[in-house]
């Protein structure tokens, strides 16, 4: 498979790009990785996701998938080998639904600790402790969502644990806490650290800067 079939239209700095490169490279799937400026849309973008202009974009034989976690399950089903989700119906099934989890309820609260201020801030957080916690309960006594090895639902949540150390820095809120989510903790560290994973991942000094400016700019709106 030539490297041009396949392109992945991204930007340093988004938490949904590096699950496609995990997944990409997980995958063995040669591509080509298109930098874009967010604040200067680049005609591909627009020209492969004209309606929502957001990236990640995967581009494959120049047909278009948008939203990182479709793109996921795109990979998983186009390429067979190394495969991220479980075979079983039931574990395929609970996989999905954490990975939804995240999405609709771990992130929102993460950026509301991130973006608010005061009495809201601090709900956020709650909220986010909470339903880490909840995620935690999925991954059991397991060293991966996946089991022994990576899989979807690692590939999904493992960037929270880079971005949560910046919002709780930032923010100067408690996301992850050590004591009572010890299991979590962990995972994140395993997650954090291995190889493939870590090697698609942007210094998180540079991120933490980055992130600063973008705090600032986030919580004067909401003012």
């Amino acid at each position: 498979m030539s490297v041009d079939s396949v392109k992945l239209l991204g930007y340093w700095a988004s938490p949904a790009a590096p699950r496609v490169k995990w997944t990409l490279k997980l995958k063995e799937i040669e591509y080509q990785y298109v930098e874009e400026d967010l604040p200067n849309k680049s005609p591909l973008l627009l020209h492969y996701n004209p309606v929502h202009q957001k990236i990640p974009v995967l581009v494959h034989d120049c047909k278009p998938v948008a939203e990182s976690l479709i793109i996921l399950e795109y990979i998983e089903e186009t390429w067979m080998q190394n495969p991220i989700l479980p075979e079983d119906p039931y574990e395929r099934a609970q996989a999905r639904f954490w990975a939804k989890f995240v999405e609709e309820k771990c992130v929102p609260s993460i950026m509301s600790a991130f973006t608010k201020k005061g009495e809201e801030k601090e709900k956020g957080a709650k909220e986010a402790r909470e339903n880490l916690k909840i995620l935690e309960s999925g991954l059991g006594g397991k060293q991966f969502f996946g089991g022994e090895s990576i899989g979807f639902v690692d590939i999904a949540a493992g960037w929270i644990g880079l971005w949560a150390r910046i919002v709780e820095e930032i923010a100067e809120v408690n996301l992850i806490d050590t004591e009572t989510m010890p299991l979590l903790n962990a995972w994140f560290g395993r997650v954090l650290e291995f190889p493939i994973l870590k090697e698609c991942l942007p210094p998180q000094d540079i991120l933490l800067e980055h992130n600063r400016g973008f705090h600032k700019i986030l919580t004067a709106a909401s003012s």
